[in-house]
């Protein structure tokens, strides 16, 4: 069933028409409708991710239910591919991003990020029969990230964050060869093969590192974070009627405590703050 829906969403997405920006009627044409298009990840636990009964679950998915609530309108989640979404220029496919993006100046060009919503660290993971024990131990091996990905332009040290709250960081890790795959889901699958065998370390999420152990894959966490990463909602650039609404959605949800109470049921830690 999980594929069977994969493929029906993908379809619908393939068909759907490109047409001109709906810059300045996007909010009008949400609330007509009664729904807003969110663009997820189905699997990419705990953010997003379809849970046993196929529905979608995680951080990401909770939050952008509770900013479409607080707008008035139901929620319908679309699964284009990160490299996608993060081009910009959707076209009305869909209509917001809660999809934990790190807000730079080059996807600055062709999107806009109304909301910081949380923030959480960057780390590296290695299999438990890794001998490494700092970051610079896999300068020249074969390091993992997910496809056009913050975590990506770190390792190819070409990574640039302008966000309030993101403290500098320095560039730990020097790979020999970079592997990239469409969610670090399918990377810590190449992962538990063994320490070298596909790979010898992989850069994500420090919670997607946690779920993953949770799910007993044998790996672990190498030395300390990397960097730090202020995730933001995101909308096509000429949206500020709907930037404006979604920001004043989530300022709420942070002032009445949602967002913490969101962060603690998925992280078992307040990721809301920069502090």
């Amino acid at each position: 069933m999980k594929h069977l829906s994969k493929l029906l969403v993908a379809s619908a997405f393939l068909a759907a028409p490109l047409s001109t920006a709906f810059a300045g009627e996007t909010l009008d044409r949400i609330m007509d409708a009664g729904s807003i298009k969110v663009s997820t990840d189905p699997n990419w636990p705990p953010q997003s991710f379809l849970n046993d009964d196929n529905d979608f679950d995680g951080f990401d998915v909770d939050v952008a239910r509770e900013i479409a609530k607080r707008m008035g309108v139901e929620v319908e989640f679309v699964t284009p591919s990160w490299d996608i979404i993060t081009a910009g220029n959707w076209n009305g496919r869909w209509d917001m991003s809660v999809g934990s993006m790190t807000p730079t100046k080059e996807r600055a060009k062709v999107l806009s990020f109304p909301a910081v919503y949380y923030y959480t660290p960057a780390s590296f993971a290695v299999h438990n029969d890794s001998t490494a024990t700092k970051l610079s131990d896999l300068d020249g091996k074969v390091v993992g990230a997910s496809t056009a990905s913050t975590f990506d332009l770190y390792l190819r040290h070409d990574l640039t964050i302008d966000a309030e709250g993101a403290p500098a960081f320095e560039y730990q890790v020097k790979a020999g060869e970079i592997k990239n795959f469409e969610s670090s889901t399918v990377g810590f699958d190449d992962l538990r093969l063994g320490d070298g065998v596909r790979l010898s370390g992989m850069v994500t999420s420090l919670p997607s590192i946690m779920e993953a152990i949770a799910n007993d894959y044998p790996v672990k966490v190498l030395g300390e974070p990397a960097f730090y990463e202020p995730l933001s909602v995101a909308i096509d650039l000429g949206d500020d009627e709907l930037g404006a609404k979604i920001a004043d959605a989530v300022a709420a949800m942070r002032e009445d405590g949602t967002l913490k109470a969101m962060s603690e049921k998925w992280y078992g830690v307040d990721y809301t703050s920069a502090n």
